[in-house]
């Protein structure tokens, strides 16, 4: 199987092959490379309907010139970590990024996430992201703005007051629970609309199924993340259950008003006590 870069003509060659509507696994074994550097590189320049093989090509000659500048300014750069192949680690982040582009995430947003998947930390500032990935500041801002969004990072400070952007084992599953909550809403939505367009109506029939259907999968989507992560990574005996702010401040009000009941029972107690005759004296 041949190795190295993907010259012009396999790229004309996929092209040709996207154009038709082939898979990119048929593509791949007609040009003897790996279904990922096939899907790889279409999805990298320009999807399945923006690729064109002479722009593709001027972009990584692009690339290559980059990364050529880069490492001239930096000869004393630090070996890679545990020895790892730095070719074969681009590789690898670009096959992750690619995934996570076809699952429906932006890619400048995937480029971040996958970084910060792949280091060993699990942790990056602003100003590391932006020196690992050549981006603009902003970029990785808007990226982690998105990301944060749809709870697959969290902010933390480190000792020098910066702020971290962290991806750790806990943050899929508050992915999964965020989307479990946004696809509630949707069943709830769509039951609105039943009383809206008439119980018997074929258009409040299809909305109710909608919400049926959803409420199922996000019910299940919740029981199978909390399985998950009790079985995957589960926390020390003593540690207090997760909760939300909501469920923060529901709790707060409960005790605020059952120490309330409790006052109030008392000083009835006491009232009722005071004005009850004593015993008579003879």
């Amino acid at each position: 199987m041949p190795g190295g870069r993907l010259t012009q003509q396999e790229r004309q060659q996929i092209a040709l092959g996207v154009a038709d509507g082939l898979a990119y696994a048929e593509i791949a074994r007609r040009l003897d490379r790996p279904t990922s550097t096939v899907t790889r590189e279409v999805m990298r320049n320009g999807g399945p309907t923006g690729y064109r093989a002479d722009l593709a090509q001027r972009a990584t000659e692009r690339r290559t010139h980059r990364r050529g500048q880069t490492a001239a300014r930096s000869p004393q750069a630090s070996p890679p970590a545990h020895g790892r192949d730095p070719e074969a680690l681009r590789a690898y982040e670009e096959t992750f990024t690619t995934v996570l582009v076809q699952s429906g995430m932006p890619t400048m947003m995937a480029r971040v996430l996958t970084c910060l998947f792949t280091t060993d930390e699990g942790s990056l500032t602003a100003s590391e992201l932006v020196q690992r990935l050549q981006v603009s500041p902003a970029s990785v801002s808007k990226a982690i703005s998105y990301l944060d969004g749809q709870g697959l990072v969290r902010r933390e400070r480190d000792e020098r007051r910066r702020e971290r952007y962290v991806a750790d084992n806990d943050v899929w599953y508050q992915s999964m629970m965020a989307s479990a909550r946004g696809t509630a809403v949707l069943a709830e939505t769509a039951r609105q609309g039943v009383g809206i367009l008439g119980p018997d109506t074929p258009a409040a029939v299809r909305l109710e199924n909608i919400a049926r259907f959803v409420d199922f999968v996000s019910e299940s989507i919740s029981r199978a993340a909390d399985q998950a992560r009790d079985i995957l990574h589960p926390k020390p005996e003593g540690t207090p259950a997760d909760t939300t702010p909501a469920d923060q401040a529901a709790a707060r009000t409960a005790d605020t008003t059952a120490a309330t009941a409790t006052t109030a029972t008392a000083d009835a107690s006491d009232a009722s006590d005071t004005s009850a005759p004593g015993p008579v004296r003879g």
